[in-house]
C-alpha cells in the first residue's frame, strides 16, 4: 500500500518577482498617461514672460484636444515646424478662419481691438491683416519682442496635428502654482 502525500504547491510569487511586476506595471501606466492624457513641460526661454518664467514647470493636458479644438488664449505646446524635435510653449492668439493683424503695437483679432494685459510691452513688430487657414492656428508669445512666433516664416500657422496638448496647471516653483487659465479679452472671442 502506497501513501500519497499531500503536496499543496505554493501558490505565492516571490517577493522579486512581485517587485518586478509592480515595476513593469507603473511604468506601462506611465507611459499611457504621457502618451495619453498628461505630461510634464518644462519652461524654456523668456517667450511666455511675464506669464510664464524660464525653467518653470506645467503640467499639459494631451487628452481634451482629442474631443475639442484649442481656442483663444489656450496656452499650447507644440512641435516647431521647422524641426519637429522641439517643442514651442505660444498662446493661441487665432483659430481657423479668424483674421488676425498688429498694427501700430495693437493686436486685432477679427477687427476687434484685444486689450492684451498678459504682455509686459507694446509689440514693435506687426503683421498686416492675414486669415488664419483651416486647421491651423495663429499663435504669439506673451513676450512678443523676444518670440519666435506665428509672425517668423519658420513657425508661421502651426498646424492642428503639430498641437501636443494644453497647459492646465503650474507645479514649480511653488510660488507660481495656479491654474492657467485663458485671458478674459482673448477667451470671449471663442464664445
Amino acid at each position: 500500500m502506497q501513501l500519497k502525500t499531500s503536496n499543496k504547491e505554493s501558490k505565492t510569487k516571490s517577493p522579486l518577482r512581485e517587485w518586478i511586476e509592480a515595476i513593469v506595471g507603473a511604468l506601462i501606466l506611465t507611459a499611457f498617461i504621457i502618451t495619453f492624457i498628461a505630461q510634464s513641460f518644462i519652461v524654456q526661454g523668456t517667450s511666455m514672460m511675464p506669464t510664464l518664467q524660464n525653467n518653470q514647470r506645467l503640467l499639459v493636458d494631451k487628452l481634451s484636444y482629442r474631443f475639442s479644438d484649442p481656442g483663444h488664449g489656450d496656452i499650447i505646446v507644440f512641435r516647431y515646424p521647422a524641426n519637429p524635435k522641439e517643442e514651442f510653449i505660444k498662446r493661441v492668439i487665432a483659430v481657423p478662419g479668424d483674421s488676425v493683424a498688429i498694427i501700430e503695437g495693437h493686436l486685432y483679432v477679427n477687427g476687434q481691438h484685444i486689450e492684451e494685459e498678459y504682455i509686459a510691452e507694446v509689440t514693435r513688430r506687426g503683421i498686416t491683416p492675414c486669415i488664419v487657414p483651416e486647421d491651423h492656428y495663429f499663435v504669439l508669445g506673451d513676450n512678443r519682442n523676444n518670440s519666435l512666433d506665428s509672425r517668423d516664416l519658420r513657425v508661421g500657422f502651426v498646424p492642428r496635428e503639430n498641437i501636443v496638448g494644453r497647459a492646465i496647471w503650474s507645479y514649480w516653483p511653488l510660488s507660481k502654482l495656479e491654474i492657467i487659465r485663458a485671458p478674459e479679452a482673448l477667451a470671449q472671442l471663442s464664445q
